[in-house]
């Protein structure tokens, strides 16, 4: 009797113990912990982070902080946490925000477009990455780097074709220079270099080429015809007399800092700047700015014709008037500036 008393404790305790088990297990593991309404949150886990950052994130998004403590404790999470995006989609148990947190890196879509200046650039990307703005500037204009990529600092900005790309969130700014790198050797296929090649322009050329015309105009219709007006100019030896490098060259000096040059005088064309190209013959020593896809195709694949002349069409805005001759184009420009005067702008 005495040893049937002392079983049915232990098996008495042995439930109580299941009992407290099973709560703890659907407690920490199976309940349902989120707080948020939405469908989805997201957490965004920095490089070296420790278990206390990630519960600063998570607290206002689960209902029992304390219950997942419990759970990631005994999975080993705590001195396992891994940096990048992470989804916590609505109704979710402990075990499954500890498994996506721990496994699921989410990428992003990365875009960026017509960035003026690898400054600018950065900026831009750092606002999609956890890269800051200043370790991606060093990165971009790291003499070696450069050197053993056959670039220089005038030539840095043409690498970055702008597109959208997938990357992870936690990206270095090491890695997205290396993986801008491979995009720019995919763009720049076969089939593009030989096409630089029969016009007689090297990949940088044709790129510095690219941002003049896409400073010129932002319609794509006409890109291809405005590249062939350089490209002329470029086979007789004409200076391309492109008012986007004398902007370009003007922005560079102390006396132009925050202004908008929105006519082109005479004083602009003595400025002293390689990139003048009134004064200077031939391409410039790098881009002005960062072209899009369709400029730099527009480039490869210009238009054949006479024109050598175009000036913008005072009748349809952003578009723009050929000339085949200086006196056609004269007549065309004279009607523009008087377009400029009647808006009042004189500078």
């Amino acid at each position: 009797m005495y040893i049937k008393k002392i079983l049915l404790t232990i098996v008495g305790l042995g439930l109580v113990a299941a009992a407290f088990f099973a709560n703890f297990v659907y407690k920490a593991m199976l309940k349902p912990n989120t707080a948020f309404n939405n469908e989805s949150a997201y957490v965004f886990i920095p490089s070296g982070a420790n278990y206390q950052e990630v519960r600063a994130q998570l607290e206002p998004l689960l209902v029992d902080i304390d219950a997942f403590d419990d759970l990631a404790k005994q999975k080993k999470y705590m001195a396992n946490v891994k940096a990048g995006r992470y989804e916590i989609k609505k109704g979710m148990n402990n075990n499954d925000i500890i498994n996506s947190i721990r496994s699921k890196n989410l990428p992003i879509r990365l875009s960026f477009n017509n960035q003026e200046s690898l400054e600018k650039l950065a900026g831009r990307v750092s606002e999609q990455i956890e890269a800051d703005s200043l370790s991606l500037i060093e990165a971009m204009k790291d003499s070696e780097f450069l050197k053993q990529n056959d670039f220089s600092t005038a030539t840095a900005l043409g690498m970055y074709v702008p597109n959208s790309y997938e990357f992870f969130w936690n990206t270095s700014a090491e890695g997205f220079r290396e993986r801008m790198l491979k995009e720019y050797k995919a763009f720049w296929n076969p089939s593009r270099r030989k096409k630089a090649k029969d016009i007689n322009l090297s990949v940088d050329q044709v790129i510095a080429l690219a941002s003049i015309v896409h400073e010129e105009s932002k319609q794509a219709s006409e890109l291809p015809r405005v590249a062939g007006v350089y490209m002329n100019r470029i086979r007789v030896g004409m200076p391309l007399q492109a008012d986007p490098t004398l902007k370009y060259a003007a922005y560079q000096l102390p006396e132009y800092k925050d202004t908008v040059i929105k006519r082109v005088l005479n004083v602009h064309k003595e400025i002293d700047s390689p990139y003048n190209t009134y004064i200077h013959r031939g391409l410039p020593p790098g881009l002005i700015a960062m072209p899009d896809i369709t400029a730099i195709d527009a480039v490869l694949n210009y238009e054949k014709h006479d024109y050598f002349y175009f000036v913008a069409d005072a009748k349809r805005l952003g578009f723009h008037k050929f000339s085949k001759t200086l006196a056609q184009h004269n007549r065309y420009a004279a009607e523009y500036w008087r377009y400029l005067s009647s808006q009042g702008i004189r500078k």
